[in-house]
């Protein structure tokens, strides 16, 4: 069944075109690992928690907007072979990041359910 790798990251709202670009340049190179599909998803309802939230999570400063990401693989494996391709394939060294990656969270998840 489908591999799932998610991405929450706070981005300056003045980068939003940048981060959009950055999304689009790096498609190609996790298309080319197996990747299915990406998604881009940039914040218009994210409340603010009293215990948790996802602006707490990445540490969301004024200015900024969560945004939510996720890749579809295959299966672990051609999401593994991505991420260490990132050591030795040059062109993952042209990516900016329009963003504080420090804040950035990211993991990999079984699909258990799919409808």
């Amino acid at each position: 069944m489908t591999y799932v790798s998610g991405f929450l990251a706070a981005v300056p709202e003045e980068n939003k075109s940048a981060y959009l670009e950055s999304a689009r340049k790096s498609w190609p190179l996790f298309r080319d690992y197996g990747a299915t599909e990406m998604r881009e998803c940039w914040e218009d309802l994210v409340p603010d928690g009293e215990v948790t939230s996802f602006p707490m999570a990445v540490k969301r400063q004024d200015g900024e907007k969560v945004v939510f990401s996720w890749i579809l693989w295959p299966d672990r494996e051609s999401a593994e072979r991505c991420w260490q391709s990132m050591e030795t394939d040059p062109r993952w060294k042209e990516m900016e990041m329009p963003f504080d990656g420090k804040r950035m969270m990211w993991g990999s998840f079984e699909t258990l359910f799919k409808v």
